[in-house]
Formats: C-alpha cells, sequence, structure tokens
C-alpha cells in the first residue's frame, strides 16, 4: 500500500495511472464522495496492485481468491473474516502471496533471499518439489513477510444498531471491544447500560469486549465517587461481586477501569483496590485492565496525573491504555489532538516502569475545528477525518502538515468571515503511530471512538499489523 499526497494540478485518472492501478480502487477505500475535487496536501491510501484489492459491488469472496490465485480458505485467514459471506465495499483485502515471475539465471535459494522467506516455504506453497526447480516466464508464489502481530481495541459509544453496524464493518481489524460504559455508585453498585447490539456484533467477529467501569456522575469525573469506593473495602467487595455477575451474563472477557481525577492521597488505596480485584477477577478467567493519562514523569504535578502510578498499575494490571490523545482538548488552544512528540515522550517514561507487552498506546480517530483567534471559554467543535477534508474542499484550501506533530492542519474562513484552524488525523499521521507502536515494541493500540468516519486509518493498519484474535 502506498500513501500519496496530492500535489497542485493532480488528478484522480493521472494518480491511478502513475500507481498501475484504477481510480474505484482508490476511490473506495478513501471514500471519496466526489472524485472530481481533490485538496492540495490530502492524502490518499492506494492499494497496491495483485498485493491488495478494494472490494468492489458485486463481489464475493471467491471472486478475489480466484483473482489472487489463492483458495477462500487462504484469503479468508488472511484477512481475519470470520463469516465469508459478509464482506464490505470499500475494505481492502491482502493476497496472503506475492505473485513473482521467474526470470532467466534465477534460483529459488535467491528469490527466497529476495523476498526474505525460506526456499523450504517457496517449495511448500507451489509444490515444486524437493529440488525446487523452476524456469523462466513462471509465476510462482511467494508466502508475504510476516507483518508483526498486534493487539487493537476500541471504544464505542454508541450501542444501539448503528454502533452494531459500525463493529460489523471493522470488526475483523479489532481484539477487543470496550462498550463504554458503566458508573461506579457509592454503594457499589453500577449503572445499567443498554449494549447488548454491539456484543452481539462484538461475538460473530472474535472480538472479546470488554466491560468499560468509571467514575463518572452526572457527565462528569467525580473524585468524591473514588474516594468512597477506594476508602471502603466493604464496598470494594460489593463492587467486584457486581462486576463478575455483569460480566458472565454479558459475556464480557474482562473490566477496564477509567478512573480519572483520582486524588493523589487516593494513589496507593486505588492500588491496593487493583490487587483486590484481580485477586478475584484473574482466577474467573478474566482480564484486568485500566486507562491512565498521559503522563510524562512519575511525580507528574495535577488532579488528573498524581492519583495513578504507573509501575503498579503495569505490574498488577494484565494490560494499560494510555489515553495518549487530549493535548488539542475542545476547552484550548488549537493544537494537534494526538501531536507524535508528546506521545513519545510518555512512552519514553512509560517503558522505564511498565512492560512493553502490557502497553496499549491510545490514538484518536477524531479531529477537532477551533475559532481563532482563540479566546478562553469556547469551544472547538469535534469532527471525523473524513468531515475535516471535505471542509478544506468546500473553502478551497489547502492541507498542511506539521512535520514535528506528524499531524495535518489547515485554515479556513467560513461565511460570516470567522477564521478556523482545523487538526485531523490522516493516513500519514496514523502510519506515524503504528511506526511507533513498533519502534518501542508495544502491546497494541486503543482507539477512541469507533463510529467517526475515518476510512483510511484500516487499510494503513492492515498494511502494518496482522489482528491478534483470542
Amino acid at each position: 500500500m502506498h500513501i500519496h499526497v496530492v500535489q497542485s494540478g493532480d488528478t484522480l485518472w493521472e494518480i491511478a495511472q502513475n500507481y498501475g492501478t484504477t481510480i474505484n480502487q482508490i476511490i473506495l477505500p478513501n471514500e471519496l464522495d466526489n472524485p472530481d475535487v481533490l485538496v492540495v496536501g490530502q492524502s490518499l491510501v492506494i492499494p497496491e496492485p495483485g498485493r491488495e484489492y478494494v472490494i468492489q459491488p458485486g463481489d464475493n469472496l471467491w471472486m478475489v481468491a480466484q483473482m489472487f490465485g489463492v483458495t477462500v480458505q487462504e484469503l479468508a485467514a488472511a484477512n481475519n473474516i470470520s463469516n465469508r459471506s459478509l464482506i464490505y465495499v470499500g475494505q481492502m483485502l491482502i493476497n496472503p502471496y506475492v505473485p513473482h515471475t521467474v526470470q532467466a539465471g534465477e534460483y529459488i535459494w535467491g528469490i527466497a533471499q529476495q523476498y526474505g522467506v525460506s526456499t523450504e516455504q517457496i517449495i511448500q506453497v507451489n509444490d515444486i518439489g524437493e529440488l525446487g526447480l523452476t524456469f523462466p516466464g513462471q509465476t510462482i508464489r511467494i508466502p508475504i513477510t510476516s507483518r508483526p502481530v498486534t493487539e487493537t481495541n476500541a471504544y464505542i459509544t454508541q450501542l444501539n444498531e448503528q454502533g452494531q453496524d459500525e463493529v460489523m464493518l471493522h470488526g475483523r481489524y479489532l481484539t477487543c471491544l470496550s462498550p463504554f460504559m458503566y458508573s461506579v455508585r457509592e454503594d457499589g453498585t453500577l449503572t445499567q447500560l443498554q449494549e447488548q447490539p454491539v456484543l452481539e456484533a462484538a461475538r460473530s467477529n472474535n472480538i472479546s469486549p470488554l466491560m468499560v467501569v468509571t467514575n463518572s456522575s452526572q457527565g462528569e469525573f467525580s473524585s468524591d465517587l473514588t474516594a468512597a469506593l477506594f476508602r471502603n473495602p466493604e464496598t470494594q467487595e460489593t463492587l467486584i461481586t457486581n462486576l463478575i455477575e455483569k460480566m458472565r451474563a454479558k459475556g464480557y472477557a474482562g473490566v477496564n477501569f477509567d478512573f480519572e481525577y483520582v486524588y493523589p492521597e487516593d494513589r496507593e488505596n486505588y492500588n491496593a483496590f487493583l490487587r483486590r480485584v484481580v485477586s478475584r477477577l484473574r482466577p474467573e478467567g478474566f482480564l484486568v485492565s485500566t486507562a491512565l493519562p498521559p503522563k510524562e514523569s512519575a511525580d507528574q504535578q495535577g488532579l488528573l496525573y498524581e492519583g495513578h502510578d504507573y509501575q503498579a498499575h503495569g505490574e498488577i494490571a494484565d494490560f494499560v491504555i494510555l489515553m495518549t490523545y487530549e493535548w488539542g482538548w475542545a476547552g484550548g488552544r488549537p493544537w494537534a489532538i494526538a501531536p507524535i512528540n508528546k506521545v513519545r515522550d510518555v512512552l519514553d517514561y512509560a517503558v522505564t516502569v511498565i512492560p512493553r507487552n502490557k502497553i496499549m498506546m491510545g490514538m484518536p480517530l477524531y479531529g477537532r475545528d477551533w475559532n481563532v483567534p482563540w479566546v478562553e471559554g469556547t469551544l472547538a467543535s469535534t469532527i471525523g477525518p473524513e468531515e475535516a477534508v471535505q471542509l478544506a474542499a468546500r473553502n478551497s484550501v489547502s492541507i498542511q502538515y506539521d512535520e514535528t506533530y506528524q499531524t495535518p492542519f489547515f485554515h479556513y474562513v467560513d461565511d460570516n468571515g470567522q477564521e478556523h484552524e482545523v487538526w485531523f488525523e490522516d493516513a500519514r499521521s496514523v502510519q506515524a503511530k503504528y511506526d511507533t507502536v513498533k519502534a518501542y515494541g508495544l502491546r497494541g493500540v486503543t482507539y477512541w471512538v469507533l463510529g467517526i468516519s475515518f476510512p483510511q486509518n484500516w487499510p494503513v493498519l492492515q498494511d502494518n499489523f496482522r489482528i491478534r484474535k483470542f
């Protein structure tokens, strides 16, 4: 897969010709609403012909398998497809093999070295005998070099049929799903949640659901609520019992605690609570995870940070989710949501106290639109990456890219004469984040939030990783 950045004068037809593909193979994965309108600075994902194919209307898995010269079983396995009759227009499929035409003077061992595979693998998949004899002009199949395996989790707030459709559409890319949210009450009971539609979609896609429990009260995170819980062992036991009953009843694989703005004096109480939870849930086979604010040091000041002990959570929990986003938050100044330099600052600290295979890096699937000059007390609006590109197109402005933050942005003036500044994500920015996951050797990524249209994320993810399913 290639990432192409639109230049002045580019047309879709010329871009397709340059990459040896068709216009539709570009339109569909990028969900271009008007193929005749491209924005300078816009990124496009371009599937690689022969290796990748975007599902067109009328396609089925058998047809694509025939095109690639593989079995339906091989194609489904390589692309995490659990229901072979259910594929979606616009989704990219990866060929399990790369076609190679043997040239004069080439031998199996040299071809194997070229592609980074063993001679035995080539011989086996092509059924060409132990001697590995080939002839010029023969086309053989080369197993694709192994993409690293990663885990993905997505929070989701739409829990109705619309959310169910989202999970079905993106299910093959997800290891876990986290319906948001249950809130704990002061007596250890839990609020109710009607998340059955998305849980059903998770089950049909072999996704492990995580029960999200927060200290939210009346729309805000409550420090007093966690204090009441962490300082009362009886309330903790009540909560844990309720958790076990709820997870058993609804088929959850584990719990994710998203307790925010914990009082600094409750830091050790939170650690003790987690140990109590693990002692009861782990024998039952449930996973225990926590969501942590993006700290850059152990002694970082502020109510958001001080009550969270990175090292203890890393020792106690099965994994942690680092909320490495919201630098550009709705009530703050215009900025990238997840500037890669700040994300790496958090990771530089985190990996010194948390095992790398327990760290899930947070990734935003959204952007924001601010009025500028920014005035304190005003709020930015949240927009999706696809919506951001459409906004730039409607206002005939170019998209710029900040190399330090590895994030696209642009300015425009609305019909009322108000200037705006927009920061969002695109194929380049998520590629930088996936490169970071690989460089740091992390467990995987967690998205906030499923349901915002960002079609480019999924082929970029698939091009970089194979997704673990439990």
